[in-house]
């Protein structure tokens, strides 16, 4: 069957439960009247029930899951080029604006009823708005799974010349690349192949103990030196857009809102506020120990650090291998999303096919190995999709469609919040791509 693309006027006739019930008698309860409790689904479907979804715990799970990524290896080198106080301002600040965004999201989902960040664009700016909301998603998580293959190339060769007896450099096995290609073939295309993302979800819950331990282990990791408390360089363009890349998960968010039990935009902001909260805690400190153990050498991927300092740490060892798991099973994962906007994008007037399927799975996948094998230090993708799709997605996007969509008053706290958090984003983000830009030239 066809896959015919529905136009905003079909949304909301689909969905003409959710207008009759905004159309409740002016005493109801405050929470009912500015959505706070507003159900997300219809009555009826199978997560309006109390007894089924996520418990509020698991979904505080799944957001932290969504968050943290490759960013953590990249934060202790933001850290090294603005100083510990300034880059814990600089991360404070981008955490809570990432919780009012997803606020703003959630508010506009209230009023939509719709589940799916694509069709927030086709509501507020119609088809142009979905395709570019999808054509982003789409170079957001090429460059975050770029990201996470470019940790496999510079790292899976030191680990298994760690397991090795003797020196055997300029082996075949030892090529960072054909490494890449290898496990790309074996691991990441065939989980990306599967139909349903349901089996990913095991693989990803382990992918995040294995960061949580990554983290642990660099915690106590500490030397003698003198840290800077504030710092400013070149290299502190790419502070911001590597945190926007790192605090990322506003195309999860309204799954995972989907899916918690007894759902409603304030027990789902609750969830954010938590599990951007702990994320941000466990960034703070591998970003801090992981500089306090490096300082002004520290790389802009932190495991060659130890791959240059500390070479046969038996403990490091561990860490990068616990890296390297929770890259490849996380790289499917992402894969998902992308392959959906695709074919949202190109591909919505045929019909589901599994060549299809197949063809649009390998033609990302080689895209993104061809992005790791050639692209020299993950600074750049940090930087570039950092400064570009992930402050649209974090920032602009959401204050945009609030603007667009929402009802209330343009002197409203909410608007000017929603202007003040696109004005943010694209000034942070055309400056922080200028001076990439820059730094490129001037090297």
């Amino acid at each position: 069957m066809a896959l015919q693309p529905r136009g905003p006027g079909q949304l909301w006739a689909e969905r003409g439960w959710y207008l009759s019930a905004r159309e409740q008698p002016e005493d109801e309860e405050e929470a009912d009247e500015d959505g706070e409790s507003a159900p997300l689904l219809p009555p009826g479907s199978v997560h309006d029930s109390q007894s089924h979804g996520s418990s509020f715990a698991f979904s505080v799970f799944n957001l932290m899951n969504a968050i943290i990524g490759s960013g953590i290896l990249g934060l202790s080198y933001a850290m090294a080029n603005t100083g510990i106080v300034g880059f814990s301002i600089l991360l404070l600040i981008v955490a809570s604006l990432a919780s009012y965004s997803v606020f703003l999201l959630l508010s506009m989902c209230t009023q939509t009823a719709v589940t799916s960040y694509e069709d927030l664009g086709l509501f507020a700016f119609g088809s142009p708005g979905k395709v570019l909301v999808a054509t982003t998603i789409i170079i957001q998580n090429i460059g975050a799974m770029s990201s996470y293959l470019l940790i496999v190339k510079s790292e899976l060769p030191g680990a298994v010349a760690g397991f090795l007896s003797e020196d055997e450099s300029g082996s075949w096995y030892l090529d960072g690349r054909l490494l890449l290609l290898i496990t790309s073939i074996c691991v990441v295309f065939p989980l990306a192949l599967l139909p349903k993302i349901g089996f990913l979800g095991y693989t990803s819950s382990l992918s995040f103990f294995f960061t949580v331990y990554f983290a642990l282990v660099v915690s106590n990791s500490t030397g003698d030196c003198k840290a800077k408390l504030f710092h400013l360089s070149k290299e502190s363009a790419y502070a911001i857009p590597t945190m926007a890349f790192s605090f990322l998960c506003h195309t999860s968010v309204l799954p995972i809102y989907c899916e918690l039990q007894s759902p409603s935009k304030s027990r789902m902001q609750n969830v954010t506020v938590a599990g951007i909260g702990l994320s941000f805690l466990i960034y703070f400190m591998s970003a801090l120990f992981g500089y306090l153990t490096f300082y002004d050498k520290v790389d802009s991927e932190l495991l060659q650090g130890y791959s240059k300092y500390l070479p046969h740490d038996t403990v490091i060892m561990t860490v990068k291998v616990a890296i390297l798991f929770a890259v490849l099973l996380t790289v499917p994962l992402i894969h998902f999303p992308a392959r959906k906007a695709v074919l949202m994008v190109f591909f919505s007037h045929l019909p589901v096919s599994w060549i299809c399927h197949i063809l649009v799975t390998l033609t990302l996948n080689t895209i993104v190995v061809l992005f790791a094998m050639y692209v020299p230090d993950i600074k750049n993708v940090f930087g570039v999709v950092g400064s570009t799709t992930s402050t649209c997605l974090l920032f602009v996007y959401p204050g945009l469609f609030y603007l667009k969509l929402s009802r209330e008053d343009l002197l409203s706290r909410q608007k000017l919040g929603a202007c003040a958090l696109v004005g943010f984003g694209i000034c942070v983000g055309l400056l922080s791509l200028v001076l990439i830009i820059f730094n490129w030239t001037d090297q």
